[in-house]
């Protein structure tokens, strides 16, 4: 590395374009796990912490300069559903932000040279209950219910020192008020990406009332979308950059839609790298993939970027 090289993830930002991974799932799957219970990939920390390293290497061999941890099912709810212990549950968590740095060692290793980092992933409310219900929101909760639900995992998180938070998939403004607040002091900065269909979240408000409340929080160094259809970024990449002035954030999934009844896919791809360009001169500055969004791609992604 040079005197040149960014300290941090927010310092990269202001340089030039960061590529995020893929999708954490269909990694696992394709090298033989099985995803189907409640607690998806976070199962795994427990079962076979080795499998989530192999997954993270393999998006940072492919081109991805930042990992995003397999914590976004992780809760202490959802792990005590399963008769795990709230210590145990919070060793789990911790774990998953050390994996991804495991990951980020042996790429180093094996001759990856620029820098790496972690994002502590910091899934909805809805990924909980796994029925979902993240692709709508509207829990029936309170933003200060919703405060308290998350800021213990946040704390966390915080507290084994990821390079920033994804906040992510959150589908309606009143979580992202609560996550907003939740993440005030941890002392370690944090994006906010929506789920969205068209201009609007999951939930139906306006992209611009949504981008807005992040446009004066000091922890958030970029604002964007996650997991929706490539088709709606473009316009969301648009409304983030003017409402709030900072980086935008995208990492769409492949355009499939997910049933959660069957707890299956359906439907084809649309998603291309050759999309990255219109995103990158919008105004996004970290880029990659959500569900479905394999190594491949971020490889695509990663060789736009660089040239």
């Amino acid at each position: 590395m040079t005197s040149n090289t960014p300290r941090t993830l927010a310092d990269a930002l202001t340089t030039g374009t960061v590529v995020l991974d893929g999708g954490m799932s269909n990694q696992l799957e394709s090298a033989g796990h099985d995803l189907s219970d409640e607690l998806w990939s976070a199962r795994l920390l427990a079962e076979r912490p080795e499998a989530i390293v192999e997954a993270h290497l393999g998006y940072f061999e492919a081109g991805a300069d930042v990992a995003i941890t397999s914590s976004y099912q992780a809760t202490f709810e959802g792990f005590a559903k399963r008769g795990i212990p709230r210590e145990r549950a919070a060793e789990l968590l911790v774990l998953s932000v050390e994996l991804a740095r495991e990951a980020a060692h042996r790429a180093h290793a094996k001759g990856v040279t620029r820098p790496l980092w972690v994002a502590a992933s910091v899934g909805p409310y809805g990924a909980m209950l796994a029925d979902g219900s993240e692709y709508r929101g509207r829990y029936g909760l309170s933003v200060a219910e919703l405060e308290r639900f998350h800021r213990p995992r946040l704390e966390v998180l915080a507290a084994a020192a990821p390079d920033v938070l994804a906040l992510e998939t959150v589908p309606d403004t009143d979580e992202a008020q609560a996550l907003l607040r939740a993440v005030r002091g941890l002392g370690v900065p944090a994006w906010l990406s929506y789920s969205v269909a068209g201009d609007r979240t999951r939930a139906g408000q306006p992209l611009e009332e949504a981008f807005a409340l992040a446009a004066d929080a000091d922890e958030v160094i970029a604002v964007g979308v996650n997991c929706c259809a490539p088709e709606d970024v473009d316009g969301a990449v648009e409304t983030a950059a003017r409402v709030t002035g900072k980086p935008v954030v995208v990492y769409p999934n492949s355009g499939e839609a997910w049933d959660a009844q069957a707890r299956a896919w359906s439907g084809r791809s649309s998603f291309t790298a050759e999309q990255v360009t219109g995103w990158e001169t919008g105004g996004a500055r970290l880029i990659g993939g959500c569900c479905r969004v394999g190594p491949g791609a971020i490889a695509g992604i990663a060789e736009s970027v660089r040239g």
